[in-house]
């Protein structure tokens, strides 16, 4: 089974312009995911999808692979597709789409990811989760939390906490559940690709401002594998302090 590792970087994010380019201990931000995903044993392919040629030059001078796409994507599912398009629908099986804000990610969480395809036909759409030790991060909705069911697989995902423990005060409650903190990435069967980037916004999506409840509320099955490591995603330009 060949996998491909595709790293969606646009240039104008609302919170951070430029963000890819960000420098980060002397290397652009764009460039340290590449190089952790070019560490990973499971992918036979590394590319960067954006819609900015200041990025594809950035991209070409360490020598890695970008390719051009359109700048009316809304999200990087989209992009990822269409990068699998233009290498060959047929060369790849499963698609890695991994987050161009995540610098310093774990190439095993990568290589974790594509686990979940190996001998299990079934799996359509594969993503991480770490658990939750500080109750202060089920109240933050920037912090998407998940709950699966007794095979793995998602059953919802949500900026709130979930489940609610209805005995307890909100700051005991991880004494007494296992709360899961989604893990931003994402592995799809190639044919399954094709076919989520068709489908239109759903009302969960919209209420929740989460891509991944498009493909639950239409009946797509979401593998959730659990990962030890932490991820540290860069969302606003303060958030590079914590690599210094």
């Amino acid at each position: 089974m060949k996998a491909v590792g595709i790293i969606p970087a646009r240039f104008n994010s609302t919170r951070f312009p430029g963000k890819p380019l960000a420098d980060i201990r002397g290397k652009t931000m764009i460039r340290r995911v590449y190089e952790q995903a070019e560490k990973c044993h499971a992918l036979a392919g590394v590319f960067v999808a954006t819609d900015d040629e200041r990025i594809i030059a950035e991209v070409n001078s360490f020598g890695g692979n970008a390719i051009m796409t359109s700048p009316k994507h809304t999200s990087g599912t989209d992009r990822c597709f269409e990068v699998l398009e233009k290498i060959g629908k047929d060369k790849y099986e499963v698609v890695v789409n991994i987050q161009g804000d995540e610098p310093f990610i774990h190439p095993e969480q990568i290589d974790k990811v594509v686990t979940c395809f190996h001998g299990k036909s079934h799996v359509q759409i594969a993503t991480l989760a770490h658990q939750i030790a500080d109750s202060r991060d089920l109240i933050n909705p920037g912090i998407v939390k998940i709950v699966r069911n007794v095979k793995g697989e998602a059953l919802y995902f949500s900026r709130s906490p979930i489940p609610f423990i209805r005995e307890a005060k909100n700051s005991d409650w991880t004494k007494f559940f296992t709360y899961l903190k989604h893990i931003g990435i994402y592995a799809y069967r190639s044919d399954v690709l094709e076919k989520i980037v068709k489908l239109p916004p759903s009302s969960l999506e919209k209420a929740e401002s989460l891509e991944q409840l498009r493909w639950l509320e239409n009946g797509y099955a979401i593998t959730v594998e659990l990962t030890d490591k932490e991820s540290f995603p860069v969302d606003y330009p303060e958030d590079l302090k914590k690599f210094i």
